[in-house]
């Protein structure tokens, strides 16, 4: 286990998955990420790399052969190796291994850095095409799960989300694990939206994203708060385990989504995929804050 700290946060990050552990506040005692209870989710902030969320029958096609992938791929439990450390900051890569290759035939390098800066924590994406003239098609995505309530004096339904700008945002719903494009709509995420357990009945709220935006999980009753703030990721999701009593909220900006109802299974053709020529690098960042 890593561990990182600075006068206001100490965090924890495993080497497997390079996955935070924990985000806590040692003056206050507050613990704000997850801890993976596996009776709601087992995972706390998976990284999710090659694919975000479910295909169809969990596989894709690519070059005229067919794969076989589960729900946000496979870096979630892959070892990483610590690259560069210091007492505020880490930073872990893994490659593509022979095995990685039978159901992901790409060759790439997939590297997480983890900063703390004061009451944030800053999480960095790059992504390298390792290969000198093949193409490399992926996505990849956040699924931080944060605690709510976050005080012990304080419920679930005492938090609402803050969602700046306060403007509308198309919204996509599910049927099923499946994007349903054909009901997109606008959202109402102008306004301040009250948590409760009804919001999650179809599973996770998902938006298509433009600039710079700053989801917050706040609540009158306390100054305790989370915020998440990333640029340029086309999409996000709000999560809690529908029909379930889980005490806790993911936030988590994505490049990609789930397969569509309708789609035909060609990886270069999915909503969302990016593409890296030969040797072609990608990279992206979102911050955690604290408060």
């Amino acid at each position: 286990m890593i561990s990182l700290k600075n006068n206001l946060l100490t965090v924890s990050i495993s080497t497997k998955g390079a996955e935070l552990q924990s985000i806590k506040n040692p003056t206050e005692g507050i613990e704000y990420l997850w801890q993976g209870d596996p009776t709601f989710w087992g995972r706390k902030s998976p990284v999710l790399f090659p694919i975000v969320g479910r295909l169809k029958n969990d596989q894709y096609r690519y070059k005229g052969k067919n794969y076989s992938l589960n729900q946000h791929g496979f870096a979630r439990d892959s070892d990483f190796q610590v690259e560069e450390q210091t007492a505020t900051m880490v930073r872990l890569t893994t490659y593509a291994t022979p095995d990685s290759k039978i159901y992901y035939p790409f060759d790439f390098q997939l590297t997480l850095t983890y900063t703390l800066v004061e009451n944030t924590v800053n999480v960095s994406y790059f992504v390298k095409n390792t290969h000198a003239s093949e193409e490399l098609y992926f996505s990849i995505g956040a699924h931080p799960g944060f605690n709510v309530p976050l005080t012990s004096d304080t419920v679930f339904e005492d938090y609402h989300l803050s969602l700046l700008p306060k403007q509308t945002r198309q919204q996509i719903p599910l049927v099923g694990s499946y994007l349903d494009l054909n009901h997109k709509a606008l959202g109402q995420t102008n306004t301040e939206m009250a948590l409760k357990r009804t919001l999650f009945d179809n599973d996770a709220l998902i938006y298509e994203a433009k600039g710079k935006n700053t989801f917050s999980i706040l609540s009158e009753k306390t100054p305790h708060a989370v915020s998440l703030t990333f640029e340029d990721f086309p999409f996000v999701g709000i999560w809690s385990p529908p029909k379930k009593e889980a005490p806790f909220v993911c936030i988590e900006p994505w490049f990609g989504v789930a397969d569509t109802t309708d789609f035909t299974g060609e990886l270069n053709e999915k909503i969302g995929i990016q593409c890296l020529k030969g040797a072609e690098t990608f990279s992206a960042n979102y911050t955690i804050s604290l408060s």
